[in-house]
């Protein structure tokens, strides 16, 4: 199998995945979320682009049908959808630029536009002479979609980056770091394509499919874990939303309260047990980001004094401290039967941790074994 045989099976089988993985969203429970239609409509319209490429590279469609070719600027649409997908993921869309209003008319136009081409040039030239000038055609419809391509993606990552302020709700549900990733690696997508498209034209539109090798592959790899991500993360920021709501609920006079040692001084013991108080009542351990600092600010207690009572009553340090009541709360939640099939790094981030590698660090600590082992044990 030569490069070019592997490329046309790699085409064929990333566009049935890909048709395979539109499908299973559109009648999931997942599906029915608007950020994730989107999604799967730009992974549906990249496949359907490597669909088309393979059968052009196999000369299924060439001067067989009435138009002769066929060509649709699929790519067109991917940043769009992409696009939609961020700003309903962030739950902004009423807020932002409806930017399909303006793309799909485009689309449709650039597709009329296509087939009156080729309809008017049919019988003006050879199949050589045709394809060459089909070729060309497309080039410039592709350097456009190229423009519009990279437009709609720096204005996505202006909103993700400057906007923030827009959804703070989501950032307190999820980081947004493998967002940021994504488009860390669209970047070498977007030079892929540049590089493709100077191939094509310094090659004068001939025996240039090889400089697409790379585009393609890295293209259809990026938005199949995009996809994968996106599934996972809303499953994950859905669980982590009921939990949340679930705690705030809950009667607020449990407590996890930590055993204090008597051989302690009567001013330490009426601060720490302040301090203690202070923390669960207000459940401060839930917020990853609270640190000694903040006790510091919010209880008007000297660092240094804060940190020498916590350790004398505790017999800890602040971290391992809040850890613990972290890791109580994960405990509740991980033997609670309405989270038996949410997954763990929802309960662990839930718990005030913030990230799943830290929960199961500080849990095998505490606990001596791994949260799911936890679970199982407990059944």
């Amino acid at each position: 199998m030569n490069t070019s045989d592997f490329f046309n099976l790699f085409l064929i089988v990333s566009a049935i995945h890909g048709f395979a993985f539109s499908i299973i969203m559109f009648f999931s429970k997942n599906g029915k979320d608007k950020s994730m239609r989107y999604l799967y409509l730009m992974i549906l319209s990249i496949s359907l682009n490597n669909f088309q490429s393979w059968a052009l590279a196999n000369y299924l469609f060439q001067h067989k049908f009435i138009l002769d070719y066929l060509q649709l600027p699929w790519h067109f649409l991917s940043a769009p959808f992409f696009y939609m997908f961020l700003v309903h993921y962030v739950d902004i869309a009423k807020k932002s630029i409806k930017i399909l209003k303006v793309i799909i008319p485009l689309f449709l136009l650039a597709c009329v536009l296509q087939i009156g081409f080729v309809l008017y040039f049919k019988d003006k030239g050879t199949h050589e002479e045709l394809d060459l000038m089909y070729e060309k055609y497309t080039s410039i419809e592709e350097v456009l979609s190229f423009i519009t391509s990279v437009s709609i993606f720096t204005y996505s990552f202006y909103i993700l980056y400057k906007k923030e302020k827009l959804f703070l709700k989501i950032l307190s549900y999820d980081n947004l770091k493998w967002v940021y990733t994504f488009f860390k690696l669209l970047v070498f997508v977007y030079v892929f394509w540049i590089l493709a498209l100077i191939v094509k034209f310094s090659l004068n539109f001939t025996g240039f499919l090889f400089s697409y090798y790379p585009l393609r592959i890295f293209t259809t790899i990026i938005i199949f874990l995009l996809g994968y991500q996106g599934i996972r993360h809303l499953r994950i920021f859905k669980e982590r939303k009921q939990i949340r709501e679930n705690i705030e609920i809950e009667n607020t006079e449990e407590t996890n309260t930590l055993e204090i040692p008597t051989s302690i001084n009567d001013v330490s013991d009426e601060q720490f047990i302040k301090i203690d108080n202070f923390i669960n009542e207000n459940k401060k351990y839930l917020c990853p980001k609270y640190t000694l600092q903040n006790v510091s600010q919010d209880l008007g207690i000297g660092l240094s004094t804060l940190s020498a009572i916590i350790n004398n009553n505790a017999n800890k340090s602040f971290v391992d401290y809040i850890n613990e009541m972290r890791i109580n709360q994960a405990k509740k939640l991980l033997v609670d039967p309405k989270y038996n099939n949410y997954t763990i790094v929802s309960i662990g981030l839930e718990s005030g941790f913030n990230s799943k590698s830290t929960f199961y660090n500080v849990f095998k600590k505490h606990v001596g074994c791994t949260p799911l082992r936890y679970k199982e044990s407990k059944k």
